[in-house]
């Protein structure tokens, strides 16, 4: 079942060999057909992610397709379902999640397809811009938030009662997410950032608390807000930070790492760890599994529509745009490190 369409040709960015953002192409395609158990999506936005420019470098990803429309995150309308997809979604607004994950065609382009359970129906009180910031960010926070032995798989108000929680830079799009998420389930947060300006957009986001790790005795300031340790750290830096984490981390904490931000190398005191019985979870969600993924996207949609993930510069998540034939500047950007989200806007 079909919305009509203006053109049987669509806009997209596209890239046949790795290297820097300058091999991305603005070009026109054929417009793609959904597949069984697939949705076609009109994209409005896009949103990028760190993952999207190391897929491009060739750094840690094997290229798997000759040619790569970019870009796991986005959001948009539906506008053409396949065969064994319920018909009525067509002309639904969705948030898109992992559309280039084992696929060529990502959200870089005015139309995606995409399995029909990566294509998640958006509230109506949340803009695409919200739906695109979704995705790999609030996912793997979701992921973050619930590998703790002693915590909870699913969140919902009132499932991290009385936890802690430490998010390591909080200014980050990873990190917004860690803050917005855990204190919608009821955790203390606390987070880490780099200086002032930071600090602001992380309580913004909702931190109760927030430590320059660069000033003071950082551990010692945390102490006093939890003075028993922490419960869980969501750490995106894992190799400068690690002896941080674990001066207050308490007995039997986690700590979550999804990156190790200036790659420096991790160097592990193996009795120290073992007195805390420290859970060190390494986590991404390329293989996290079918149904983790699911029960985050869940959780996730269910805090949406509670309008507990709310983007923009009032929120601790500045956004920064590009138009869609700028894309490989959109790539630049977040490859020097821009604060807050990046987006591509594809549809007016």
């Amino acid at each position: 079942m079909t919305v009509a369409t203006r053109q049987a040709r669509m806009k997209a960015v596209v890239y046949e060999d790795t290297g820097g953002p300058e091999v991305l192409r603005f070009v026109e395609r054929d417009l793609p057909e959904p597949g069984p158990g697939e949705v076609r999506v009109r994209v409005a936005v896009s949103g990028v992610n760190p993952t999207d420019w190391q897929a491009r470098s060739g750094s840690g990803h094997a290229k798997q397709f000759a040619e790569i429309t970019p870009h796991l995150d986005g959001a948009g309308t539906i506008d053409a379902v396949g065969e064994g997809v319920d018909g009525s979604r067509a002309g639904q607004r969705v948030w898109v999640f992992m559309a280039a994950a084992g696929r060529p065609t990502g959200t870089a382009a005015e139309f995606a397809v995409v399995p029909a359970d990566r294509a998640v129906p958006l509230p109506e009180q949340a803009g695409f811009d919200v739906g695109a910031a979704l995705g790999v960010p609030a996912l793997t926070a979701h992921r973050a938030l619930t590998v703790a032995e002693d915590g909870p798989r699913r969140l919902r108000p009132g499932a991290l009662d009385g936890a802690v929680v430490l998010a390591a830079g909080g200014a980050g799009a990873v990190g917004h997410a860690v803050i917005q998420l855990a204190r919608w389930a009821g955790a203390t947060v606390i987070s880490t950032v780099s200086g002032p300006e930071k600090a602001r957009l992380a309580t913004a986001a909702g931190a109760h608390h927030v430590v320059n790790y660069r000033e003071g005795d950082p551990a010692a300031e945390i102490r006093a807000i939890a003075p028993h340790g922490v419960d869980l750290v969501a750490e995106v830096a894992l190799g400068a930070n690690l002896a941080l984490d674990l001066a207050v981390l308490r007995a039997r904490g986690t700590i979550a790492t999804y990156a190790n931000d200036g790659g420096r190398p991790v160097e592990l005191d193996v009795l120290r760890n073992m007195v805390l019985n420290t859970r060190l979870q390494f986590l991404v969600l390329y293989t996290a599994g079918p149904q983790v993924i699911a029960a985050a996207v869940e959780d996730v949609s269910a805090a949406l529509a509670d309008g507990a993930l709310p983007v923009g510069e009032e929120h601790g998540l500045p956004l920064t745009r590009f138009p869609l034939d700028r894309t490989a500047d959109a790539h630049r950007a977040v490859e020097a490190g821009a604060v807050g989200k990046v987006l591509v806007d594809i549809a007016p």
